[in-house]
């Protein structure tokens, strides 16, 4: 069974940040992707979904400056 165009797009843009962001565990990456996901999954023009789907996942990961403070 072929994967819808949603679930491909969320599976690469989790990927992309994977790459991206090596020291970030998968799980919490997905999991950013999907929460991006579910709160752009009405939009109407979907051209840009991909690219607002991942700066919304990078705001919902945790950042090294937000973690360097805690520490």
């Amino acid at each position: 069974m072929a994967e819808s165009d949603d679930a491909l797009t969320i599976r690469h843009v989790a990927e992309r940040l994977m790459k991206a962001h090596p020291e970030l565990d998968a799980d919490l990456v997905e999991s950013s992707v999907r929460t991006a996901y579910e709160e752009l999954r009405y939009a109407r023009v979907r051209t840009y979904l991909p690219i607002l789907m991942e700066r919304r996942a990078k705001d919902l990961l945790p950042s090294e400056e937000r973690t360097d403070r805690q520490t």
